[in-house]
């Protein structure tokens, strides 16, 4: 049985090929997001051990406050370094400063920015104590002068003695007196580097004098990292002040980093990659359940002449482990070079990381092969039983054909999984409540299942309902198309599935997408009073400095003008949303649609909050609440008001006079403006451009410009799914045109008989054509069905807690995806089609 296994496959390599190709690809996604992570995994190990090589040890404060976007961590007293420094196991002690600041280029634009943080600090001297090195020039040694990284030079165009400007978010003007490397490399990865004096730096990313981001430490010869830390603890013994090995901050930030920014990016290419294996395991099966169809002569033969059941389902196991396992290493080698590629675009898009090899570790290759193999295996189990059960008789009659239709039982389980599916998404949608995305969903996985299960029962009606109109228009050829497709519902379907599931996920996404555009409309046009907006929109720039809106606010064109930023409190052990701005001048640009007490009155030391955060922490009008910050210290503000509209301006609004007193780094981040009656958006524009370029803001924007900005950025972000889903659209189509071309053999008779009877070659090219836009549309039809139903719950499940106020269904990009369904069909059907026309009638009718 192995060598007539061997045998069979490697008589048909036309068909190995096409077995094969839906697994490769899945399997390459799947391995170049694997070896993507390792990589950048490794890459980032690499940077930090290089950042810390010089640190035997290092004390901060213990507690971070805020997210991965918005995260500050307690300063320390400075004065505990002559402390520090009095032990015998201690070789050298340096503060640390950090905070953002963002170098501008020679030709006046910001470099970086987009991802990879852009860091201001101070300079430390002692090359034991930090991985910069100096490459030209000096360090810094009065006020306005600074050491840039080499890579920022050269993006920069910046030299020894060039003057330039670091906004830290306000602009700074300075000297480049020096140019540092870290370590071997130009920068650290790509991110930006400013280093000015200690004095310096205090001033722009401390909250208050004397307090530094942390003190590095060094150990004398012979004294471990473990025993230098145990000599420190005892002296700053405290909860809000840690002390920790180089080893172990090495790790934390390795940590970090994979809880932060490197699991999202893995996790965010792993669902993809998921998608185009699911989709590829309904071409597999599909493709098996042809073959064992096409072979059930020759399964009934076996079984005549004394095999077995086990062996004849052993055969086709087997079948499909050597296909996975081919294909498996053969879409490890691609997904290698994916990762490359991935690699290369990150690089191209300014947020490489690479600093080596592509990092290529068993387990991920392990991974790739178990999983392709496995998924192989399982699409193969069900046509290998069914082959297994052909009785021997069936070998003296002309079975190849496959008419396999659909049963009560699977009707019946299919509309009860459909059922369950679809009233748990209702259900959460209309109720939300805690939780709600997750049941969502576990109803929308339940549904899908259900669908799928219930595919073959509607296969043959929507068949028909779709080729409808191809005897008008196609004649016989049409009607012959169509009733090819009703032939076998449960094939149609489980071809038609995997396109299904790819358009579905697509049309998801692009639902989601415009209810995220449209609820931006919606409350703009709803809490937006004022006239124009300056949003800060680079990731990790330095964003807007407060001295901007009390500049326009002086202006004469200018009503109100007011700064938002964001940071991070924490009320009664829990963070909200924060909004930095003054409640009073919010009132002059925003309508929140207060409930109790007045923005207008709230005082500068008040606060304002969220009806719903309010109800949810027992908060009331007049309470007063204690308020911890970041740098360990607590104030108690009162409630002055209390606002229905969160979906701007977050859980809670607080004056910059209180929360910048705590902040290393006060900035904002948009900027709202309302004009003084009588000016035009145009004037307005005018006046204010000059003085934002005075500060390094960025343009103003009116209403329909902030809309579309944001739309953008909603249209980028869905490019970047479309990308990421083209996978599983190809493989989807590879798995239609495989089907045909595999049901082609099947029909060799059928087919020949057609030519024999005056069928033109023309003609059987556009029956098989239109048999394949059949499949796809009936695919298509049902993924954006299905897309527009599981978008419409997510954005209502989400609608609460995320603040997606409106549902939009995009017409005209859901009549643009159905057309697409329907010219894939075309495309997918092509080379079938082709390979039909060219059967030689006589041989055709033989059955050659």
């Amino acid at each position: 049985m192995f060598r007539l296994t061997i045998k069979g496959i490697l008589s048909h390599k036309r068909r190995l090929v096409g077995t094969c190709s839906a697994i490769i690809l899945g399997v390459a996604f799947l391995a170049g997001t694997l070896v993507l992570g390792d990589t950048m995994r490794a890459d980032f190990d690499s940077l930090f051990r290089s950042a810390t090589a010089g640190t035997d040890a290092v004390v901060r404060g213990s507690t971070a406050f805020g997210d991965e976007m918005e995260s500050q961590r307690q300063p320390v007293d400075a004065s505990l370094m002559d402390t520090i420094a009095e032990l015998p196991d201690v070789e050298a002690v340096a503060p640390e400063l950090e905070g953002v600041g963002q170098i501008v280029g020679a030709d006046g634009k910001a470099i970086g920015g987009n991802g990879p943080p852009t860091i201001g600090g101070n300079w430390i001297d002692n090359p034991d104590l930090t991985p910069w090195r100096l490459a030209e020039g000096r360090a810094p040694a009065s006020q306005g002068e600074v050491v840039i990284d080499r890579g920022s030079a050269e993006a920069g165009d910046l030299t020894i003695g060039a003057t330039t400007t670091v906004r830290t978010p306000a602009p700074i003007p300075v000297t480049v007196v020096g140019i540092a490397t870290f370590d071997e490399y130009d920068s650290l990865s790509t991110t930006t580097y400013a280093a000015f004096t200690l004095e310096e730096a205090e001033q722009y990313f401390s909250a208050r004098p004397g307090l530094v981001s942390s003190i590095i430490v060094s150990a004398v010869d012979g004294v471990s990292e473990e025993e230098l830390v145990a000599s420190i603890s005892p002296l700053v013994a405290s909860d809000s002040v840690e002390v920790l090995t180089g080893a172990e901050l090495t790790s934390q930030l390795n940590e970090d980093i994979q809880n932060d920014f490197l699991g999202f990016f893995e996790t965010f290419l792993l669902v993809f990659a998921g998608i185009a294996l699911l989709v590829a395991t309904f071409s597999i099966y599909n493709t098996f359940s042809i073959i064992v169809a096409q072979r059930t002569r020759e399964s009934a033969l076996l079984r005549a002449i004394g095999a077995s059941r086990r062996q004849v389902l052993g055969s086709i196991g087997l079948e499909a482990l050597l296909v996975g396992l081919l294909a498996s290493a053969v879409g490890i080698g691609l997904g290698i070079g994916l990762a490359v590629g991935l690699g290369a675009l990150l690089d191209a898009a300014g947020m490489g990381i690479s600093t080596g090899a592509l990092a290529i570790e068993p387990a991920s290759i392990n991974t790739s092969v178990v999983v392709g193999v496995v998924v192989t295996v399982l699409a193969s189990i069900s046509p290998a039983i069914k082959a297994s059960r052909v009785p021997p008789i069936a070998a003296l009659r002309d079975v190849a054909i496959d008419r396999t239709g659909a049963s009560k039982a699977r009707a019946v389980l299919g509309a009860a999984l459909s059922a369950v599916g679809v009233a748990v998404v209702l259900a959460t949608a209309l109720n939300g409540g805690d939780g709600a995305l997750a049941r969502a969903g576990l109803g929308a996985v339940a549904t899908i299942v259900g669908l799928v299960v219930l595919g073959p029962v509607v296969a043959r009606p929507a068949s028909r309902v779709i080729g409808t109109p191809l005897p008008a228009l196609r004649g016989v050829t049409g009607n012959l198309a169509r009733e090819n497709a009703m032939r076998n519902p449960r094939r149609t379907a489980g071809t038609a599935a995997a396109l299904m599931i790819g358009v579905g996920v697509v049309g998801l996404f692009t639902v989601v997408a415009a209810s995220i555009t449209r609820s931006v409309d919606e409350v703009v046009e709803q809490s937006f009073a004022g006239d124009l907006v300056m949003e800060s929109t680079n990731f990790s720039g330095s964003g807007i400095t407060p001295d901007l809106a009390p500049a326009l606010q002086a202006m004469p064109e200018v009503d109100g003008a007011v700064g938002l930023g964001f940071g991070a409190v924490q009320v009664r052990g829990s963070e909200p949303d924060l909004t930095i701005a003054p409640p009073a001048e919010v009132a002059t640009v925003m309508d929140l649609d207060v409930a109790q007490g007045a923005l207008e009155t709230t005082s500068e030391d008040g606060i304002a909050i969220s009806s719903r955060w309010a109800e949810d922490h027992g908060l009331a009008l007049g309470d007063a609440v204690p308020v911890d910050f970041a740098d360990g210290q607590s104030e108690v503000l009162t409630v002055g008001a209390v606002y229905d509209s969160w979906e701007l301006m977050g859980d809670m609004i607080m004056g910059p006079s209180v929360f910048n007193q705590h902040a290393n780094q006060p900035m904002d981040f948009v900027v709202l403006v309302s004009l003084a009656e009588g000016v035009s958006l145009d004037a307005g524009k005018a006046a204010i451009t000059p003085v934002a370029e005075q500060f390094g803001a960025p343009e103003p924007m009116d209403r329909d410009e902030y809309i579309d900005t944001v739309a953008s950025g909603v249209d980028q972000m869905l490019t970047v799914v479309y990308a990421m889903l083209g996978l599983a659209i190809l493989i989807a189509l590879m798995g239609i045109a495989n089907t045909l071309a595999l049901s082609i053999h099947e029909r060799t008779r059928e087919l020949g008989l057609l030519r024999a009877v005056g069928q033109t070659r023309a003609q059987l090219r556009a029956m098989v054509r239109w048999e394949s836009v059949i499949i796809a549309l009936f695919g298509t039809v049902g993924g954006l069905g299905l897309g527009v139903f599981l978008g419409w719950a997510l954005v209502k499940a989400a609608g609460t807690e995320e603040g997606l106020a409106a549902f939009a269904i995009p017409t005209t990009a859901l009549v643009v995806l159905l057309a697409l369904g329907a010219l894939a069909g075309v495309l997918a059907g092509v080379r079938p089609a082709r390979r039909a026309a060219k059967l030689d009638v006589l041989g055709a009718i033989a059955g050659e």
